[in-house]
């Protein structure tokens, strides 16, 4: 997973535990009770309790509808809590299937759209949104964003550039950077966004994105000792931050460190991309064999359920795992090819090659091949990967 976006990171779509059984469990009806979840009574769960009973009453609603589901796509970040997506979605069901519904609710489904990685779609409502209201930051920052990730790097610059006249610096060069470091100019990106948030007063949030994003970037181009003191930085802002975590566990696994993802992720393991480097950390390490099993079963038993629903948004992470915990290279291959032709960022980039090289088929990664070479690609493990798949053709 790479920093990209704060949006792609609020927004952030995980799994739900479910049964180590190899087949998930599927009820009978859908008047079987699965769980009985305790009643939380905080000021927000009962805020959100009345505000669900008010839209009872008034489905129709429009201010109380996007306001309800803005409230959920908070609670789901906050919580990385994917039930509450579905409670987003459900709030805006009068106007969901609808064409074009107004442009509060257009840019409410876009968002949800792109957590599953329906790009096309959430484009096609992005654009209505800017169309509508030109001024709206925050869907010229999604649409650059989505655009990011599927690589239409000149599109996804001219969506930043009308960030960078509606929002607040650091969003503006953060959204600017992103690409830039994509594009072969990762130097000048990270020096640019270093200094906008060494001047920047802005809140905890968007300056743990900063940090987390510059971290990467000292991680992409080599540079451990600094690529740490930023991720510690980020943490003591939000210690419980889901992207964080997953973006320096992998950092801890690059520099051979399993142990310390173990402590870092303990509690944790109900997030799936979580859980899944405690499987990488726990398949390093002696004597895990009774926990690494366990954890295997769980990460299976969820790819599984998500096959199911027809939700392939987790091929990335089913290709670590069947290359890195279940050394099924051909396998990791195959989805690391499907999930290519959805997302293109350089964690994608780098599960293909590696999944390409440890299957002894260098050519079927000459489509990222190209890709990297292309677009100039910064980094020292994508580069190491590109020598060694160059020396195999």
């Amino acid at each position: 997973m790479n920093a990209i976006s704060l949006i792609r990171r609020l927004a952030a779509l995980c799994l739900l535990p479910l049964s180590l059984h190899a087949a998930p469990y599927l009820p009978a009806s859908g008047n079987t009770v699965v769980e009985t979840l305790s009643r939380r009574d905080t000021p927000r769960q009962q805020e959100l309790r009345q505000l669900r009973a008010q839209l009872n009453a008034a489905p129709q609603n429009l201010q109380l509808a996007t306001s309800l589901a803005q409230r959920y796509l908070e609670l789901s970040r906050s919580e990385t809590d994917p039930r509450y997506l579905g409670y987003a979605q459900a709030a805006l069901a009068p106007w969901w299937n609808t064409p074009a519904p107004p442009t509060p609710v257009r840019l409410l489904r876009a968002t949800l759209l792109q957590t599953t990685h329906h790009f096309d779609a959430a484009l096609s409502d992005l654009a209505a949104v800017v169309a509508a209201e030109p001024n709206n930051v925050q869907a010229w920052l999604t649409q650059a964003t989505v655009l990011t990730v599927q690589g239409d790097y000149p599109r996804a610059t001219a969506s930043c550039a009308r960030v960078s006249n509606l929002a607040a610096p650091l969003v503006a060069i953060g959204c600017i950077a992103n690409v830039a470091a994509a594009t072969g100019r990762l130097a000048k990106a990270e020096a640019l966004l270093a200094t906008t948030l060494a001047r920047s007063d802005a809140d905890p949030e968007l300056q743990t994105w900063s940090l987390t994003l510059l971290a990467e970037m000292a991680g992409h181009r080599g540079d451990a000792a600094t690529a740490q003191a930023r991720y510690l930085r980020a943490l003591k802002l939000a210690p419980r931050d889901s992207y964080l975590l997953g973006a320096y566990a992998d950092f801890l696994l690059d520099q051979n460190r399993p142990a310390e993802v173990l402590t870092l992720l303990k509690g944790m393991d109900r997030i799936d991309a979580l859980l899944l480097r405690r499987a990488l950390a726990l398949r390093r390490l002696p004597g895990m064999q009774a926990e690494l099993a366990s954890a295997d079963a769980e990460l299976q038993a969820r790819f599984q359920a998500a096959a199911l629903r027809g939700d392939s948004v987790h091929q990335r992470e089913q290709a670590r795992h069947a290359l890195h915990v279940r050394a099924d290279a051909r396998a990791a291959l195959k989805l690391a090819q499907q999930n290519w032709a959805v997302q293109k960022e350089s964690a994608d980039l780098r599960i293909y090659l590696e999944a390409a090289l440890q299957a002894r088929d260098p050519a079927a990664a000459k489509p990222a091949i190209e890709w990297a070479e292309r677009h100039a690609v910064e980094d020292i493990a994508i580069q190491q990967l590109l020598q060694q798949l160059r020396k195999r053709t």
